[in-house]
């Protein structure tokens, strides 16, 4: 049989073949995106978008409550409805009806955050599988976290050189059978708001060990900054080194958490738009080599989610990281890295809606990264978001420096939210270094006034620079009445 009788039959073939294709797809059904399973929570009091993919040209109806909206797949498939405002409640049923229909039960409307970082985020509730995991009190914590107000939805880990619109993931309800693999800071803070509320917490976790504040961040925004050019050069060369590569020893480097804007394309695209409230952020270590411009990087995430969710400036709150490492209380003034990276965070506070989290008393030992006292991280975490964010009228912050003025042979700091008024924890205040025009740090001597903190040194006569709590495991001493520590600081630029 030679090749022009074939053409005929190959051609039924194909037009076969396509109207198979044809078929399938249209009898494929509606399918809602990926946070939307059973047990989720809505956000309340705030326009929610639902989301899917179906047929082109399908019609789609919606159903909540008393609420029924319609769409039209658009010709990539893709739909989005946006109910109105709901109020905190449930349990509901959400109906999505198209040729199909899917009916999502055990919703309820509350609350919704975003949970992103490394592995502090990460850390979860109980030890399981992992070693660095597990909080103080680890039985006691399973056993008593009856909460099914609480649900929490864990995004897989799927880096992406694209941007995926799916990402694997469902919504459970907290239980002594559950709560252990729970990001344990994000559980602790949605119980403290759940027992404040009384109102249904839903947490959105996306995070990673030894992820970078640029994985998390958009190609796009990534690129319109000169500054973050040499991250995606190294990027680059990373990826033709991979590809070149006959060893087979080097990483992929399309899955390593360290790489610019892999986690954004498969861990936070797919959530977008989700209706929430704010966003929690755990995040730092892994930023260390790029600390000089970790200010920026962070800055610009945020931004990039702000304007990705369309819902304005929402609350952003995060956690500066903990103390680490060798002690620095012989070594004044003197810091690295994760020092650097704390003072950048601080800054960032500059940002607007945002508020940070000291942690610079949690580490239960010098040489654990991931502190146990996720509790007392849960709780900061909760009097930010309740202060900021719901309008209470409480104390949320450690003092946080806000500007000196020498005075002769001494500098006078002064602080914000000195709530109540400055203590020491220590018999005097300690932690400050003091230096002179040649920027020789020394201990320095320092008394409590009202709110503001007096130090000098008999050594440096014409001071012009302090720092507190400089160092990667520093000295330190200043709180608040409320018991909420001092951030570390620098008066100086150098």
């Amino acid at each position: 049989m030679t090749g022009t009788h074939l053409l005929p039959d190959m051609k039924r073939i194909n037009t076969l073949v396509f109207l198979l294709l044809l078929t399938a797809a249209a009898f494929a059904g509606i399918q809602p995106a990926s946070p939307f399973t059973d047990h989720m929570v809505l956000q309340r009091n705030a326009l929610v978008p639902i989301w899917g993919m179906a047929s082109p040209g399908e019609k789609i109806t919606v159903t909540l409550a008393n609420q029924k909206m319609s769409t039209v797949a658009a010709a990539d498939g893709k739909w989005m409805v946006k109910l109105g405002k709901l109020k905190a409640g449930g349990p509901f049923s959400l109906i999505i009806k198209g040729t199909n229909t899917i009916t999502l039960t055990d919703v309820y409307v509350g609350e919704v955050w975003l949970c992103s970082g490394q592995s502090n985020m990460d850390m979860t509730v109980a030890r399981e599988d992992r070693s660095w995991c597990g909080v103080y009190n680890e039985a006691q914590e399973l056993a008593a976290a009856n909460y099914p107000m609480i649900r929490v939805f864990d995004a897989d880990f799927v880096p992406s050189e694209e941007i995926k619109d799916t990402v694997g993931g469902k919504w459970e309800v907290c239980s002594p059978a559950t709560v252990g693999h729970f990001s344990a800071a994000a559980y602790f803070f949605a119980r403290e708001l759940y027992n404040k509320y009384k109102v249904p917490i839903g947490l959105l976790t996306t995070a990673y060990g030894a992820s970078t504040v640029e994985a998390w961040t958009s190609k796009k925004t990534l690129q319109a900054n000169p500054l973050f050019a040499r991250l995606l050069n190294d990027y680059t060369k990373r990826k033709a080194t991979f590809d070149t590569s006959q060893t087979g020893k080097t990483k992929d480097p399309r899955r390593d958490q360290h790489s610019p804007y892999v986690l954004y394309n498969g861990m936070v695209a797919p959530l977008i738009p989700y209706a929430i409230k704010g966003a929690l952020w755990y995040q730092g270590e892994s930023n260390i080599p790029s600390k000089d411009i970790y200010d920026l990087l962070m800055e610009a995430m945020v931004r990039n989610w702000r304007e990705d969710w369309a819902q304005g400036n929402f609350p952003f709150i995060y956690v500066q990281l903990a103390n680490y490492g060798k002690a620095s209380d012989s070594m004044p003034g003197k810091g690295g890295g994760t020092t650097e990276i704390r003072d950048k965070q601080r800054r960032n506070l500059s940002i607007p809606n945002t508020a940070m989290v000291v942690a610079i008393d949690n580490a239960d030992k010098p040489s654990n990264i991931h502190p146990k006292n996720k509790q007392a991280i849960g709780l900061r975490l909760a009097l930010a978001a309740e202060a900021l964010v719901y309008g209470e009228k409480i104390p949320y912050s450690g003092p946080v420096f806000n500007k000196m003025q020498i005075e002769g042979h001494s500098i006078r700091l002064q602080f914000t939210h000195t709530d109540g008024g400055l203590v020491s924890k220590k018999e005097m205040p300690a932690g400050f270094a003091i230096a002179g025009a040649d920027k020789k740090f020394v201990w320095a001597h320092a008394t409590i006034e009202g709110d503001a903190v007096v130090v000098s040194s008999a050594e440096v006569p014409n001071p012009v620079a302090v720092r507190y709590a400089w160092g990667d495991n520093p000295v330190i001493s200043l709180y608040n009445k409320a018991d909420l520590p001092a951030s570390p600081f620098r008066t100086d630029e150098w």
